[in-house]
């Protein structure tokens, strides 16, 4: 996570229920975090919402016409290559709530330079003969500076009139204030957002074009659904055998160069890229816990209070303080079920989920003593996980690992205390949730610990705290 502060979600400012943006099949954005979802534009034409199947029209058409003129070009930067290149020069389209920038609603849109390369690489597509529109969705796959992230933008800025269509549809029916913008010299009244200081919008988005990453982003889903498919199997054995091995730059190079040395070989991998099963993320089962923390955020300080007290903005204060919070997440990790939540079908979740849903537990806590918690600032030396400071001079820094990392002795031993320099304090809690394939770690951390007590060190406190999942009271 990026720094956070107080996140809203846009039921909760417009007093709107969950379940019935859910009804409407309408993703409900933090209003200044972005999630870590992308629109997919293979699930355009699988959409419940028509002004949304529409899209897929306005998407294949619009690069039918990118195809048309660069067929046309005859050498880079002649007036075809040119116009093309303007048409995929995409602008950043503020709103979505969508991406990578975890504490941001602004996106990055698209440079001359990568424009140039998607031309480019376009354009020798084409010149095999190929003309499917959905030549471009393939591009992360062959580039190495096109992700998700820009796919995504380019969808948006692609199918921008009808997601306005679909947000006016949708504004009209929860009946909420909306302010008139201008969008690609599209004049619309949308919802503002009451966490940008200038007039920013709200881009409203479907659920069922959204997935954690779109189709055609990297090789293992290509790969499984060409293992399973005889034929097309077959033919990637044929034609872009180094697909099996797609793990490197290196052998991304070599993929490329096989992928684009011919006409069926390209189309070969499309055909892999459209047997993948368009699938839009699972919103209800939350199986990256992208969105869990949100819920967690708004509930759990009310089901659990907890009374703490600042007595004053020192250092020693602030530690008790933080020292509280953890202890209240270890009660709750421990005793009252929160283990749930950081595993899913008993595949535990990533380190940054569980680093989420600690932020969710602890920001609810910090409101109520005027404690300032910001995840992940970039100290000079790398980002810590939390820093929480009260005052300018009260500072505690806190990591949270899972004990099956392999980072867990060198983030105690040598992480946590750059990051302790760098932000002037010598105040520093290593928690560690332990979900398994602990091993020695607990033991040595530990035993750095107290040789640097022994030593006449300061040493960061630590706890481990149990994240794994109590069986139920009938099976003990």
């Amino acid at each position: 996570m990026a720094k956070i502060r107080n996140p809203l979600q846009f039921s909760r400012y417009f007093s709107i229920e969950q379940s019935r943006l859910s009804t409407l099949g309408v993703f409900d954005p933090t209003l200044n975090v972005d999630a870590k979802l992308f629109i997919d534009p293979l699930l355009l034409s699988h959409s419940k919402h028509t002004e949304i199947r529409q899209a897929e029209t306005t998407y294949k058409v619009f690069f039918s016409e990118i195809i048309k003129l660069l067929q046309a070009s005859r050498k880079e930067k002649d007036i075809a290559w040119r116009t093309a290149y303007k048409k995929l020069l995409f602008k950043e389209i503020k709103g979505t709530c969508l991406g990578y920038g975890a504490a941001s609603i602004r996106g990055s849109g698209f440079g001359p330079k990568l424009t140039a390369q998607i031309t480019a690489t376009a354009k020798e597509i084409i010149d095999l003969g190929v003309t499917d529109p959905d030549l471009f969705i393939a591009l992360p796959l062959l580039e190495e500076n096109i992700g998700p992230d820009l796919i995504s933008d380019m969808a948006t800025n692609i199918i921008l009139p009808d997601l306005l269509n679909f947000n006016k549809r949708i504004i009209g029916e929860l009946g909420i204030p909306a302010e008139p913008f201008v969008l690609k010299e599209i004049p619309i009244k949308l919802v503002r957002n009451p966490r940008e200081a200038r007039p920013t919008p709200v881009i409203l988005v479907p659920t069922d074009i959204l997935r954690k990453l779109p189709v055609a982003n990297d090789w293992d889903e290509v790969c499984r659904v060409a293992l399973e498919n005889a034929i097309l199997r077959d033919k990637v054995n044929r034609l872009i055998g180094e697909i099996w091995k797609a793990k490197t730059r290196k052998d991304k190079g070599k993929i490329r160069r096989s992928a684009l040395a011919s006409k069926e070989a390209f189309t070969t991998l499309l055909d892999a890229i459209h047997e993948i099963e368009p699938t839009s993320y699972d919103f209800r089962g939350d199986p990256e816990g992208i969105l869990v923390w949100r819920r967690i955020h708004e509930t759990i300080a009310a089901s659990h209070p907890l009374a703490l007290k600042l007595k004053s903005q020192t250092i020693d204060d602030a530690y008790t303080v933080v020292t509280q919070i953890i202890e209240q997440f270890t009660h709750l990790v421990e005793e009252r079920g929160l283990s749930k939540e950081l595993w899913h079908k008993g595949e535990r979740r990533d380190e940054k989920s569980v680093q989420r849903i600690f932020f969710a537990v602890a920001d609810s806590y910090c409101k109520a003593n005027n404690l300032d918690i910001s995840p992940e600032v970039d100290t000079g030396t790398g980002e810590i996980d939390f820093k929480f400071s009260a005052g300018y001079d009260a500072r505690v820094i806190v990591e949270v690992k899972l004990s099956d990392s392999s980072h867990v002795v060198s983030g105690y031993e040598r992480q946590l205390e750059k990051y302790k320099i760098a932000e002037k304090t010598k105040k520093g809690i290593f928690v560690v949730i332990d979900i398994g394939k602990m091993g020695k770690k607990s033991e040595r951390i530990w035993k750095i610990r107290n040789d640097m007590l022994g030593k006449g060190h300061p040493a960061s406190e630590i706890f481990v705290i149990n994240g794994k999942i109590k069986p139920s009271a009938s099976k003990l």
